[in-house]
């Protein structure tokens, strides 16, 4: 069943939807795509406030009836750069039909053009194929690690890098 785009509301981080949040990607990340990362290690998750909302950096939420849909966060890693995290969809919530990951991603991108940002740099995992054709359609270019810059929060599962320079 596909959602009802007309439903889905694009919010800043609220922390009454924290445990709605870990609901929806942990699951994704340890059920559906077997990553091995548990909700423990990532501290950017238990800690969106301190990570994300920082500088130049936020987290959002799409919401569907009060629902965790979607979520993307980006973190100021300084020179105008930022790191973007978290981007998960609910499964029916996926496609271009449904548009909830292209409505992340434009407010992700007028967020930074509205602060300044000229650099969206972001990491994945190789088993998340439909993940990293959405960001190359959305003008991410695949990166090699090295070429990140000394301040991107690496995570250790990740496995393929993109950047995406802003106009």
């Amino acid at each position: 069943m596909q959602l009802n785009m007309t439903k889905v509301e694009i919010a800043e981080y609220d922390p009454r939807f924290q445990s709605r949040i870990e609901d929806l990607i942990v699951p994704i990340q340890e059920i559906e795509f077997r990553v091995n990362i548990t909700k423990e290690e990532q501290p950017d998750l238990l800690d969106i406030r301190g990570t994300f909302q920082q500088g130049s950096g936020n987290f959002w939420l799409a919401l569907s009836n009060d629902e965790v849909v979607g979520t993307v966060g980006i973190v100021d890693i300084g020179s105008n750069s930022v790191a973007l995290k978290k981007m998960f969809v609910r499964s029916d919530a996926r496609g271009k039909s449904a548009g909830v990951a292209a409505a992340l991603m434009q407010r992700v991108k007028q967020w930074c053009r509205a602060k300044g940002i000229k650099t969206i740099y972001l990491g994945t995992v190789d088993q998340m194929k439909a993940a990293q054709r959405f960001y190359e359609k959305n003008d991410f270019v695949e990166i090699d690690r090295q070429a990140l810059p000394e301040s991107f929060p690496i995570v250790s599962v990740d496995t393929k890098f993109y950047v995406c320079q802003l106009s």
